[in-house]
């Protein structure tokens, strides 16, 4: 298979139940496009079924790849490894749960057009639609930790944490061959890191289906901004050996 176009990495933890159907959507998608495409899902080591239900859809989604971690080691290692692996001129990391459908992608390539090499989806600024909106107590959690995180790491950007976000292959390789974030404030240093790198960062309003069956637990919103701490102190101190643009 030659270079694809569009790489779609899907960090997946115990998704037995959801992943079929975002697999048939993304499918359904890509199949009306005229460039070429590959869906890797990388299964963060589930107790479920996620591994053996992308092994029943291989044969059946053209280039479709499972990378199987046997250990749980966090989204931010599975993104990281899905990112490096894919072959794609754009990375493309969206969520199992297909809360913002593939379909969104046709939108940011205007953008890259424009020169920009990281665009994202964001569900807080004019455009963006939630369905159903999120209850007020993690409205109020996230617009806080957005704030911190802007303070300390990405101004202007006002949709950090949400999971559909769009790279080019350098940009990819630069970022996620430094990142050292294994779970949940891996988004903040990615985008931080696109900063540190020179690259302008292009928020898009999407369409967002909010999952009521979310594995994202309280104590997550916590632990970014723990994590965002470390990210802006290890800015500080130099500790990202990031590569030379053109290295790749």
């Amino acid at each position: 298979m030659a270079r694809p176009f569009l790489s779609v990495v899907i960090p997946a933890y115990n998704e037995a139940k959801r992943l079929p159907l975002t697999l048939i959507d993304i499918d359904r998608h890509l199949q009306q496009q005229e460039y070429s495409y590959e869906i890797l899902v990388v299964n963060d080591g589930s107790t479920d079924e996620t591994a053996e239900i992308v092994r029943r859809f291989e044969p059946l989604i053209d280039n479709l790849k499972l990378i199987d971690n046997k250990e749980n080691k966090g989204k931010g290692a599975a993104v990281r490894q899905g990112m490096l692996a894919a072959k794609g001129t754009w990375r493309l990391m969206m969520d199992a749960d297909n809360s913002t459908s593939v379909v969104e992608f046709n939108k940011m390539i205007p953008y890259f057009k424009e020169g920009y090499e990281v665009v994202i989806g964001s569900r807080r600024i004019r455009g963006a639609h939630m369905q159903p909106p999120q209850p007020f107590h993690k409205q109020l959690l996230g617009g806080i930790g957005n704030l911190i995180i802007q303070a300390l790491l990405v101004p202007r950007v006002w949709d950090t944490q949400c999971g559909f976000k769009c790279f080019s292959d350098e940009a990819a390789q630069r970022i996620f061959g430094v990142t050292k974030i294994d779970r949940w404030g891996f988004d903040a240093e990615a985008l931080a890191l696109a900063k540190e790198c020179g690259y302008g960062i292009k928020e898009m309003p999407v369409f967002w289906v909010n999952d009521t069956r979310t594995h994202v637990e309280a104590s997550a919103y916590l632990q970014v901004l723990l994590e965002t701490v470390k990210i802006r102190w290890w800015l500080w101190r130099k500790e990202y050996a990031i590569t030379p643009p053109n290295q790749f």
